[in-house]
């Protein structure tokens, strides 16, 4: 038993997890949240109840999924070594088009 075989074990399996979280992120967690937060955010804006508790869970829903977008997908892509395009991608692929699908959704259900 070589130190060498061991050490490329534990870093093949420590390498496993270290893909699942930011996946799991990009591709489940960051795109449920932000349909939602579309639709909620819309159905606040058509809603014209614009209390202060309203207002302020709007506000503080706006902040997450944008620090969720940067720091979760964009700088996660980056610190993969992709190019800075390539990170774009990801965050209109897993942030921009599930916020405006739960816009849409709000916005046709709206209009029935």
């Amino acid at each position: 038993m070589t130190p060498h075989t061991q050490s490329s074990s534990i870093e093949a399996r420590r390498g496993w997890r270290h893909a699942f979280f930011p996946d799991s992120v990009r591709f489940v967690f960051a795109p449920l949240v932000l349909f939602f937060s579309g639709w909620y955010t819309t159905k606040f804006l058509l809603s014209g109840a614009y209390t202060w508790p309203r207002t302020s869970q709007t506000f503080a829903i706006t902040l997450i999924v944008i620090i969720l977008s940067r720091e979760f997908v964009y700088k996660e892509q980056l610190s993969h070594h992709a190019a800075p395009g390539r990170a774009w991608a990801a965050l209109v692929y897993s942030c921009v088009l599930p916020y405006v699908i739960g816009v849409v959704v709000v916005l046709t259900l709206w209009a029935v």
